[in-house]
């Protein structure tokens, strides 16, 4: 392989990532966008499409295990498919996630939910900001940006644990509602552990760029 062709195979590594991305928001977007319309239908083809998102990781994976078997990059090349590597591993549980949520609204089925989703939505729009600015940071090589998302997290963690005591709440008020509050806890949850991932993508832009490894925004727990 010449070097230009090398240098567009690791271009096309990227591209591929930020498409893998696109889907993993697209499938967030749509978990939550189904759960607010009680679309059980559309839920369902998130949970289908997720085997699309798993097939291009493991695509991608091998894209950079061959490009290392037979290239042997160095320095910065080699630390941008390690990069790549883990980030396909954390978009794709990303995408999980979002499938959790599409299966939780199959569960709820046509059940009314026990309140109106205000939140919710709130926790989702973070999270894809932060993912949509972790891709774009991965791209234009940001490594002050990556540090700033990591921060960010904290405002997910803040209206997920507000979530969680209004509905617990709700539930001790009112008993009958626990398994749908309990549902709704879940999605919380899920959306939750979206932005941990993408605090996980963060920290390996920076790795990228600089080289260190570092543990950005360490839990308090």
């Amino acid at each position: 392989m010449t070097r230009e062709a090398y240098h567009k195979a690791l271009q096309e590594l990227e591209d591929e990532l930020l498409n893998m991305g696109e889907m993993a928001i697209n499938a967030i977007k749509g978990s939550v966008e189904s759960l607010k319309k009680r679309d059980i239908e559309a839920s369902k083809e998130i949970i289908k499409n997720d085997l699309l998102i798993n097939k291009k990781r493991f695509e991608i994976e091998e894209r950079c295990l061959l490009l290392i078997a037979t290239q042997q990059p160095m320095a910065v090349d080699l630390r941008t498919i390690a990069a790549i590597l883990s980030i396909i591993t954390d978009i794709e549980r990303i995408a999980d996630h979002a499938e959790g949520i599409a299966k939780i609204n199959v569960m709820i089925g046509k059940e009314q939910l026990v309140k109106p989703l205000i939140d919710v939505p709130k926790m989702a729009d973070k999270g894809l900001l932060m993912l949509d600015r972790c891709l774009k940071a991965f791209i234009t090589r940001d490594a002050d940006t990556a540090r700033a998302i990591c921060d960010e997290d904290n405002e997910v963690d803040s209206l997920y644990d507000h979530i969680y005591r209004e509905l617990l709440f709700l539930m001790i008020e009112n008993p009958k509602i626990i398994e749908g509050a309990t549902y709704l806890i879940w999605v919380a949850h899920n959306l939750e552990r979206i932005a941990d991932r993408v605090t996980n993508i963060a920290e390996r832009v920076v790795f990228m760029v600089t080289g260190r490894m570092e543990e950005i925004n360490v839990s308090k727990y």
